[in-house]
């Protein structure tokens, strides 16, 4: 029996030889049949089977999860429980064959099964005008992208009510918001997928008044789209309901969406409250209301995921709702980022990090049951399908490999994830690999089914060489000679491109981008960088200066966690760049700042001073445009100055550090917030300051 266990394993991991299924004969399933030989078709140019070919087959195989696939002498059979079982098989033969005109190789096992490792895998839409690209996007290429997120191993599609946060309407809307939303919902269930509405409570609900009208829009609602499946409810952003008023209302919601489905999940999230807000939840959930399935766990959470787990009852399942689209002020902002990127390519560039990502997802491992990633388009394309990979139990480099295949048609195109995220790491200047990932990308060949994937990395690309070769000429004060206006050309020539294929708005003056930081990143091309370092005047006194938000210039700053083991960095200090440039009279270290999230300080420290001096510091405020009052304490004792607005965005104030703080020759400086405040926790910003020794001694 031992050695027919053993002969039995081995026939279940050797590879058969690779095969052409190109011209393979697909039958027995009337949806993920045709779907896979479509997209063969697609790339192979091969629109017709042939019966002498090994043909692949589907069938419903109730004791499958996930999907099996098998290979033997009468060719490829794909074996599960359910159609979209059936279509994921489909993705994994798409995933892994070679694709080119007239063949499409895949080496495919003796028996081959994969299931998911978690149960809720999605992504939201947002057809709404703050989108970067897919409130211009008509219905077939809905069905597309769904089909795509459902061939990568996706359980179902999110997306957003059409009240929100946002304008009604979009001038870029090829139709109207609901015929669209019931096109998704209608194209998700075709495959298989569940369909899920985000659905914020905007309202005041005073009132049982109130709360019957709420109600009454969200069943007409729901009688305007397909079976939702799923209905999810931010507790804030947007949103602002206190817990005690929020729970009666989504049993209310949770009564109507279950006499519309009686088997809808209902979901509440933690975001935007404050601290006896937050505490006001744990304590709504510990009477463990029947209604509700579970609490996502998204940005604007004061509390870690880790103590949410702990705080919400063990009947409630916990699902993660990453941000995914965002590089700053952000749920996971990239750390030490390097100002001329922040200035440049702004909050929601393209952005593929398959290290970061998949770190991301390592370390909220055990947490939770599944995840709907938050995006705002395209831009992050690839980290939204990571993310299913990584929900099959599959990694970033896997993703990558897959991802070359399917979309580009070229093995190449695997590294450029990676080089990408590489990109970004330290000082542009500094970093030749930005114009080896140029020319890496631009070794690349787009096979016959190629789409705008492989344009987004170019654009990606060229944009990070632009930056690079612009910053080396601002710093050595010498003009942006022929090969930058090269760059700039081509950045402008991809734009159009992507606004032509994916509907990409890189602009908004040329494309209709709904604002700047709304991905319109072409539009801060040209913004000036050369403008570095301090206010000069204190380089005679023998000041110590911090250039906050310049990773290469922010020597006392205390860093604390880092984004591998506190991805959202609770605990660290967060390089940011407030949302102005140069051009509105701000030099660049103005524009950058350091920050701490919520309650935690952020904390600077100096050694090796002078004990027999006396100290004044001088701290430029600046940041973001809204302001909280700011409290400066030296080693945590000595109160330099109370809690405090600047009076103007920046502002340079300068204030007396107590003798006792610098007498052992060291100094301990904590800048903090008022505590127990909810929201996204910024607003801790500290541009510069200089340590200036008093010329008396003591």
């Amino acid at each position: 029996m031992k050695s027919l266990a053993i002969a039995l394993a081995l026939l279940a991991t050797t590879p058969a030889a690779a095969r052409d299924i190109a011209r393979a004969c697909v039958t027995g399933d009337a949806v993920a049949a045709p779907l896979l030989a479509r997209r063969l078709a697609e790339g192979t140019g091969i629109a017709t089977c042939d019966p002498k070919v090994a043909p692949i087959r589907f069938a419903m195989d109730v004791t499958a999860p996930g999907f099996v696939i098998r290979e033997g002498r009468g060719g490829t059979r794909v074996s599960a429980r359910d159609t979209l079982g059936l279509v994921q098989g489909a993705g994994w033969l798409l995933r892994k064959a070679d694709v080119a005109p007239g063949r499409a190789v895949v080496t495919i096992p003796r028996r081959l099964a994969e299931a998911p490792t978690t149960d809720v895998r999605m992504t939201q839409i947002g057809y709404r005008a703050k989108n970067n690209s897919l409130d211009a996007w008509t219905v077939p290429m809905f069905e597309r992208r769904i089909e795509d997120m459902a061939l990568w191993g996706a359980s179902g599609v999110q997306v957003i009510a059409p009240v929100s946060d946002d304008a009604p309407n979009s001038p870029l809307f090829p139709q109207a918001p609901i015929p669209t939303l019931r096109a998704i919902g209608e194209a998700a269930h075709r495959l298989g997928m569940r369909f899920a509405l985000y659905y914020p409570m905007l309202g005041d609900y005073a009132d049982a008044g109130r709360i019957t009208k709420e109600t009454v829009a969200l069943d007409t609602l729901l009688g305007q789209l397909p079976r939702v499946d799923d209905l999810y409810v931010p507790g804030g952003d947007p949103g602002h309901t206190a817990p005690a008023r929020l729970f009666p209302l989504m049993k209310a919601a949770a009564d109507v969406a279950r006499r519309r489905n009686p088997a809808a999940t209902v979901w509440l999230s933690t975001q935007g409250f404050d601290a006896k807000g937050l505490e006001a939840f744990y304590a709504e959930l510990a009477k463990q209301p029947t209604w509700l399935t579970g609490v996502f766990a998204g940005p604007q959470t004061r509390d870690p995921v880790a103590i949410q787990r702990r705080r919400v009852p063990a009947r409630y399942r916990l699902l993660l709702y990453p941000d995914i689209a965002h590089t700053m002020h952000a749920q996971f902002p990239i750390p030490e980022w390097a100002p001329e990127f922040a200035l440049t390519q702004g909050r929601e560039p393209i952005n593929p990090q398959p290290g970061a990502q998949t770190r991301i997802w390592r370390h909220f491992a055990g947490l939770h049951s599944g995840f709907v990633t938050y995006s705002e388009g395209v831009a992050d394309d690839f980290n939204q399908l990571l993310w299913f990979r990584l929900g099959w139990g599959h990694d970033g480099q896997d993703a990558a490999a897959d991802y070359a295949r399917m979309f580009v048609g070229d093995a190449r195109a695997a590294a450029i994830p990676t080089r990408l995220e590489a990109n970004w790491v330290g000082d542009p200047a500094a970093n030749a690999g930005i114009d080896a990932t140029l020319t890496a990308v631009d070794a690349v060949w787009p096979g016959r089914a190629a789409d705008w994937r492989l344009d987004s990395f170019r654009y990606r690309a060229v944009y990070d060489a632009l930056v690079r070769h612009r910053t080396i000429a601002g710093r050595a004060g010498r003009p942006e000679g022929a090969q930058i206006a090269a760059l700039r050309q081509r950045l402008d020539d991809l734009a159009a491109r992507l606004f032509a294929t994916a509907r990409l708005q890189l602009s908004v003056t040329k494309f209709g981008a709904s604002h700047i930081e709304r991905g319109a990143n072409l539009d801060r091309a040209d913004t000036p960088l050369a403008d570095r370092g301090p206010d000069r005047s204190r380089s005679a006194e023998g000041a110590l200066y911090d250039d906050f938000g310049n990773p290469q210039a922010e020597p006392h700053l205390v860093r604390g966690t880092n984004g591998v083991n506190d991805p959202a960095m609770f605990g660290a200090a967060i390089d940011g760049i407030a949302d102005r440039t140069m051009a509105d009279g701000w030099r660049m270290a103005q524009l950058t700042y350091a920050e701490a999230l919520y309650d935690a300080p952020l904390r600077l420290l100096y050694t090796g001073l002078d004990a027999k001096r006396c100290y004044r510091i001088a701290v430029t405020y600046a940041g973001e445009d809204y302001t909280l009052p700011i409290r400066l304490v030296a080693d945590g004792v000595h109160e330099i100055h109370p809690p405090r607005q600047r009076r103007s965005n920046p502002e340079t104030a300068e204030f007396a550090v107590p003798a006792a703080a610098t007498a052992d020759g060291t100094l301990e400086l904590a800048f903090t917030r008022p505590p127990g405040m909810g929201g996204s926790g910024r607003g801790a910003q500290i541009a510069e300051t200089w340590l200036i020794p008093v010329k008396d001694a003591r």
